[in-house]
């Protein structure tokens, strides 16, 4: 199939991994439209930063995943659907866990239904690992069951079941991408990895942490970005549930001090009680089995490991340290 005939629509394309998504896939030829939320700013979030060359390219829309007109005149003259756009701080779904059901499960119902309704030859939905909830076995493949732990897991379990009770109801070509926790440049602060490195860029050695025990199996953004591509491009994963993660399990903590090394920083960990979820909420452990993506997309990560980390969180430090960048973070606020 030649894909460079293709129109792809990118939802959250303003965010941070919609971004480097919609970056990378017109680096490599493709008709991109960029779904971005409306603003009174007119601003594509974190596309504002991408180069000329890509923003040239792009046919940008603003509007609402929420709303059903709009998520379908979006995606008229498209072809394949990449659709990321959702509500994803897990802290802010305690307090505002209504919009999480209005963005993620029914932002996903429009998507879906538009695509039934104009024809879409394949949606690729967003999944994430938080709804596996604490690992009952690692590593965790896409058989483990699906565990609500906060109010987001809950409404991305309800998202990913929409989107496969159309595959399986109407035949609409739908595959779920479940990526693990993905890192680097332009990550929101609610995620821990820049709220490490945001502190420790603006000067500080004692930062202000959560829980530190538990483990996450971060894949870098770069390694996610082919994920989608390559889900978007498998015949074979229509109808799946695949995991885009490294194969590689690490505590905060470690990575706290992983980073503080890398930066040349003596670490002082405080504990601030506002960063730590209730205790049944917390997921403890996270560790992908990324085997069904090596087997079915030819997939597999090129940060994966320790070295791999190690290189990731590199090249995120270097793009944090620039003033420029780290400018636009308030790394002594408590993002939720």
């Amino acid at each position: 199939m030649n894909y460079m005939t293709k129109k792809i629509l990118v939802t959250g394309a303003d965010g941070f991994i919609g971004s480097h998504l919609t970056e990378q896939l017109v680096r490599e030829g493709y008709e991109v439209r960029a779904f971005a939320y409306y603003n009174s700013f007119n601003s594509w979030g974190w596309l504002e930063q991408s180069p000329n060359e890509i923003k040239s390219e792009l046919d940008v829309f603003l509007g609402d995943i929420r709303d059903s007109y709009g998520v379908k005149e979006a995606m008229k003259g498209c072809t394949h659907v990449l659709h990321l756009a959702s509500l994803i701080a897990i802290p802010y779904s305690y307090h505002s866990p209504a919009t999480y059901v209005d963005t993620n499960v029914n932002g996903t119902l429009n998507i879906v239904q538009a695509a039934r309704e104009l024809g879409v030859e394949k949606v690729v939905h967003t999944s994430t690992s938080e709804v596996y909830g604490t690992a009952l076995y690692v590593p965790i493949n896409e058989e483990h069951p699906l565990q609500g732990q906060s109010p987001y897991s809950a409404s991305k379990i309800g998202a990913d079941q929409m989107a496969l009770s159309f595959y399986r109801s109407f035949d609409t070509p739908v595959s779920i991408i479940r990526p693990f926790n993905t890192y680097g440049p332009r990550q929101s602060a609610r995620a821990v990895i820049p709220t490490i490195i945001s502190q420790l860029a603006s000067g500080k050695n004692k930062i202000k942490l959560g829980a530190i025990s538990p483990t996450r199996d971060f894949n870098y953004v770069k390694d996610t970005v082919q994920g989608f591509i390559s889900v978007m491009k498998s015949p074979k994963s229509i109808g799946e549930v695949i995991n885009i993660g490294s194969n590689y399990e690490v505590s905060i903590g470690e990575t706290a001090e992983l980073i503080a090394d890398i930066m040349g920083v003596d670490l002082i960990i405080e504990t601030d009680e506002q960063r730590f979820r209730p205790e049944k909420s917390e997921v403890e452990r996270l560790w992908a089995e990324n085997q069904k993506a090596k087997i079915l997309l030819g997939w597999e990560p090129e940060y994966g490991g320790k070295e791999g980390f190690r290189r990731g969180l590199q090249e995120t430090i270097d793009w944090f340290s620039n003033p420029r960048n780290l400018s636009q973070y308030k790394e002594d606020v408590y993002n939720i």
